[in-house]
């Protein structure tokens, strides 16, 4: 199981590719290396192509530069992300003065490719515009025995009954506030459609809580989000600070994505919030993905096959197929499931407010999806479609070519997006 869902992408296109038996092990042993001074030793751990940028001389200058932090205080555990082509091991070291983060492409081959090292994430605060003061938070159980799931209930203090909004999360593990490195979108927009007025129902999905039990057999879509959204929906109607007229459902990625589908079964949703969602098939959306991408050299035509290669093997899926192998991670149910399946188009269908988000530095989730969005819903009068300029898939701020990379930089959910939802649902 990926310990962090980076990238909805990466979690479902990472299986094309074979990793190393021990990444831990190999970066452990790396980083005891580089500590300990053993150079020479460690240069023979790194892959033939980047060898050269690591010679014994090379890393003792680069050692010479932790000179400045002082002595190490604390080697933390090692973590496994799975990155594609490489398994990126990350192990903390707390010194006198600094705390590091040591990052270690590991290759399939149990080879080191670089050495990154990185200051640990700043500790998450929150947004400026949350007014604790303005809401109250309870601890909520979602779903039933056998799939029991934690989650948090902000009220508004002075809006009863209040209009809600259930946050639905993209694919992968994820706690309720959508944790990505130094970023917690999902609580800001908690905290801060609360201070405004708004409750939300944020909740830690199957995959975190369950990875065991979720990777033990075939499951479709609807075992990974769509009960469970059913089951937040009607536990917010049985609470007496909501009104049960006025629920709204907010899907990110995937959980915008089967949005209207949720809507169609419920039959009383108040409206959807789409964000950041793909429009066309999925398998179609990570071919998408990986063109737009850009990866280039060997590797990146080799992703760049595989990925269209197995998008092919899912069209081609029988309906009796349900024991085939699993494809982008994703077991033959789970396509079965959602074959034809097409949300901007069941979205149109739907008698009730819509509201599609895009920020235009989103790589996950890129603008053209947007487009097809706005094919289906732009006639509607009760259709809101925005387009950020500056905003990335989680919905905030930043410059340039969108990249993982920011989303260790400490950030919060624009402000302006919270406004446009609260004018949405009118609380």
């Amino acid at each position: 199981m990926k310990l962090t869902p980076v990238l909805c992408f990466s979690l479902c296109v990472s299986s094309l590719w074979a990793q190393a038996p021990d990444p831990a092990g190999t970066g452990k042993k790396a980083l005891d290396l580089f500590l300990g001074g053993k150079y020479a030793e460690l240069n023979q751990m790194i892959a033939p192509a980047t060898k050269d940028s690591y010679t014994e001389e090379k890393l003792s200058k680069l050692a010479a530069t932790t000179k400045a932090w002082g002595d190490v205080k604390k080697v933390g555990q090692p973590t496994v992300g799975d990155m594609g082509p490489v398994s990126m091991v990350t192990i903390p070291v707390e010194y006198a003065e600094r705390s590091i983060n040591y990052m270690f492409p590991v290759n399939a081959s149990g080879q080191i490719t670089q050495i990154f090292m990185r200051p640990a994430a700043v500790a998450w605060q929150h947004a400026d515009y949350v007014k604790s003061n303005a809401f109250q938070t309870r601890e909520v159980t979602i779903g039933s025995d056998e799939w029991k799931l934690p989650g948090t209930l902000t009220i508004p203090l002075d809006k009863k009954p209040a209009a809600a909004v259930i946050l639905l999360q993209d694919r992968g593990p994820a706690d309720r506030d959508a944790s990505v490195f130094a970023l917690k979108s999902f609580r800001d927009l908690a905290e801060g459609l609360s201070s405004r007025g708004v409750a939300v129902l944020r909740f830690d999905n199957r995959d975190l809580k369950y990875p065991t039990k979720m990777g033990e057999g075939s499951f479709t879509i609807d075992d990974e989000i769509v009960h469970d959204a059913a089951a937040a929906i009607a536990l917010l109607r049985s609470q007496p600070e909501i009104d049960g007229k006025r629920i709204y459902v907010l899907g990110l990625g995937v959980g915008g994505y089967i949005a209207p589908r949720i809507a169609a079964d419920d039959g009383h949703l108040a409206g959807l919030i789409i964000v950041g969602a793909p429009q066309k098939s999925l398998e179609d959306w990570y071919v998408e993905t990986v063109e737009s991408m850009g990866a280039t050299g060997t590797q990146g035509m080799q992703l760049d096959a595989r990925t269209k290669q197995a998008a092919q093997k899912v069209k081609h899926l029988d309906p009796g197929d349900t024991d085939a192998p699993t494809l982008f991670g994703l077991p033959s149910t789970y396509w079965l499931d959602i074959r034809g399946y097409d949300p901007a188009a069941e979205a149109k269908k739907l008698q009730i407010p819509t509201m599609v988000i895009q920020g235009d530095r989103d790589f996950q989730v890129i603008p053209k999806e947007f487009e097809g969005w706005k094919a289906a819903l732009g006639s509607r009068r009760d259709a809101v479609l925005k387009e950020y300029p500056n905003l990335n898939h989680y919905l905030i701020a930043g410059e340039g070519k969108g990249s993982e990379a920011e989303y260790r930089k400490p950030g919060h959910v624009a402000p302006v997006v919270l406004d446009d939802i609260v004018a949405f649902i009118k609380p």
